[in-house]
């Protein structure tokens, strides 16, 4: 097995969570506000240096008033176009 860090998949999850985060009009220091992490974590995040496990994709969503599961279809429909 591949790692995912910078392939597609990872590109469309990065790319979901940014597009996620500024359709609800939130920054990235809202967002860590949130989460209660530092601004650094969000950028990190989002530009693939770090990488989300599960729990904290959950958060995530959740910081972001979305279901995890509208997040995994959006990331599926990108990852396919």
């Amino acid at each position: 097995m591949t790692r995912s860090l910078r392939t597609p998949g990872h590109q469309a999850l990065m790319q979901v969570l940014v597009e996620t985060r500024k359709s609800k009009g939130i920054t990235q220091q809202e967002l860590a506000d949130r989460l209660d992490r530092p601004q650094s974590y969000i950028a990190k995040v989002e530009t693939g240096e770090r990488r989300l496990d599960v729990i904290e994709f959950i958060e995530w969503s959740q910081a972001l008033a979305t279901r995890p599961e509208n997040v995994i279809a959006a990331i599926s429909v990108a990852m396919s176009t």
